[in-house]
């Protein structure tokens, strides 16, 4: 799978940079004057995603001149010159894409002057602006860390907010300045939600759970208002990438049904424009395939079975469907939430054995093998936790994933693992594919109706999580 992921990523790579190339037939010719830059040479790079990648070498003559120019439009997008030492700066590549770019190399922020392009003149002034605010900000904190009378603590905390509102201010006013270019489009990108100071009524109870929620509702459903999600221009930007990556991960609240709902909302936000619309559905898949929280890989079914699987997704090729496919048939029985798949076989004392004859309040399903590194690391710490728990309504039905009989009836004896061992060496209950077992040990968690309640948790968190599930199902 995770090859893939990144067959994915290349593809959809490869996509935006030919896709559209169409767009704007207008060419492109960039002046360069980079004094102190004589016979060398630079790079124009782009963003994509959240990397950075070279678009071209540009060679400088005797007097650091150089002109780039190409017959069809470059992409529109963020764009950067690379020296050879690695210092850079950015530019942004709009509609008009004839100007020039002058700066002398041994100092490039300080001389750096566009001509024949406004929105590169106001994306450089922007970016001073910037940061001269980042200085005075540290400046502030470390004044705030030096001082520890109230009123001074006080005083600098209101100056520092009265800048912090000056530079958004400039930021917005820029952004309504230069409405509809990729620049406004970046800086609207920027600003924050502002969310109100409820007013909650002094006789509700829990007064602070409600505003709370109010504001989390309140941010979450107002975080894409000034970003153009339909716009492909801020894919070849690290807009649109950070303000997903933020959103998925900071934002909402981490729960499959959440984040499920959020996805199609996004979703449909970026439907008008089939380059934003990929880019998001790639950005999801991938996202949510590498998520290491219990309960994510509904996400990745669901994705699968809405978008990528019925047409949606018509970038993707017949052999990526057929993996995936078998890919999300391995992952669907084993999701939380199920009822898991009864298997019986036999067991170290010779006797046959079912899941659901266990009568348990709790049932830990653990896949092991005596041999494997991590699995004697855990194997302990398991046993340890059911000798102290297992008159308590737990029990641990424990599978040999491996076929030496001997080796498995070894460890069992001298490790004393009392609990259920159930032994299975041709996989004739079909306990791997129902369970997805791909690598040990793997460990499930079924309540008293053998559904699924979670699964891949480490041992050391079993106790919290079975006194949480305790408390919250009373």
């Amino acid at each position: 799978m995770k090859k893939m992921l990144r067959g994915i990523i290349a593809f959809f790579a490869l996509i935006l940079a030919v896709g559209s190339t169409a767009q704007d037939q207008g060419g492109c010719s960039i002046s360069l004057n980079f004094k102190g830059h004589r016979n060398s040479f630079v790079s124009l790079a782009y963003h994509l995603d959240d990397k950075q990648y070279i678009k071209d070498t540009i060679h400088t003559d005797a007097n650091g001149h150089a002109l780039y120019r190409e017959e069809e439009a470059l992409e529109k997008g963020l764009y950067m010159i690379v020296f050879p030492d690695n210092n850079l700066f950015e530019l942004i590549i709009s509609d008009d894409q004839e100007f020039g770019i002058s700066c002398n190399s041994n100092d490039i922020i300080n001389t750096l002057k566009f001509s024949d392009s406004e929105e590169n003149s106001a994306f450089l002034a922007y970016r001073k602006k910037w940061m001269h605010f980042q200085s005075e900000a540290t400046s502030y904190r470390q004044k705030l860390a030096n001082v520890s009378n109230k009123d001074s603590i006080n005083m600098l905390q209101e100056e520092f907010k009265n800048m912090e509102q000056e530079i958004l201010g400039y930021i917005e006013s820029t952004a309504d300045k230069y409405r509809g270019s990729l620049l406004s489009a970046m800086l609207y990108s920027m600003l924050p939600v502002e969310v109100p100071d409820f007013d909650i009524p002094d006789n509700v109870s829990n007064r602070d759970s409600m505003r709370w929620v109010m504001g989390y509702n309140y941010n979450k459903n107002h975080f894409f208002d000034k970003v153009s999600l339909d716009d492909p221009r801020l894919i070849r930007t690290p807009v649109l990438h950070n303000k997903l990556k933020t959103f998925f991960t900071n934002i909402i609240i981490q729960a499959p049904d959440s984040v499920i709902s959020e996805i199609r909302k996004i979703v449909s936000m970026t439907e008008s424009n089939p380059e934003t619309f990929q880019y998001a559905l790639v950005f999801l898949f991938n996202h949510f395939r590498d998520s290491q929280i219990m309960g994510h890989d509904a996400i990745v079914v669901m994705l699968a079975d809405e978008y990528y699987l019925n047409g949606r997704a018509d970038w993707v090729d017949d052999k990526f469907q057929d993996n995936l496919k078998k890919d999300v048939a391995n992952i669907r029985p084993s999701l939380i939430g199920k009822k898991a798949v009864d298997i019986t076989m036999e067991t170290y004392s010779g006797l046959w054995k079912s899941l659901y004859d266990i009568n348990s309040e709790f049932t830990i399903l653990y896949f092991w093998e005596p041999n494997c590194g991590h699995c004697k690391t855990v194997t302990p710490k398991l046993r340890d936790f059911y000798t102290k728990y297992k008159d308590k309504s737990i029990e641990v039905f424990a599978i040999c994933t491996q076929n030496n009989k001997e080796e498995w009836e070894k460890y069992i004896a001298e490790n004393n693992l009392e609990w259920i061992n159930g032994w299975d060496p041709m996989r004739t209950t079909g306990y791997d594919f129902y369970y997805n077992v791909r690598a040990t040990p793997l460990l499930y968690i079924l309540n008293e109706d053998k559904e699924i309640i979670a699964k891949k948790l480490p041992v050391d968190n079993l106790e919290d999580f079975i006194d949480s599930y305790r408390r919250l199902n009373r």
